[in-house]
């Protein structure tokens, strides 16, 4: 049996949490209550979030074709 590991690394990140902070970035830009340089450091910040998600993303897929490999290898 398999088990199904978390979308959580070693240090307590997780894609899901990173995804919601970025969601909610865009309302508090979406709400145009922001100053203009709030506006722009929120941006940058959402911005990172997405790149980490990016490289979090990049290796899983990294990881799930080693493992389609290492099958294929049995056979």
């Amino acid at each position: 049996m398999v088990r199904r590991k978390s979308v959580k690394d070693d240090e307590g990140w997780s894609y899901e949490e990173k995804v919601a902070q970025v969601e909610g970035i865009i309302a508090r830009i979406e709400t145009g209550e922001l100053e203009l340089n709030q506006v722009f450091e929120e941006f940058a910040t959402a911005v990172e979030f997405l790149r980490e998600c990016e490289g979090f993303l990049q290796s899983s897929v990294q990881r799930v074709d080693l493992l389609i490999e290492s099958l294929q290898d049995e056979d």
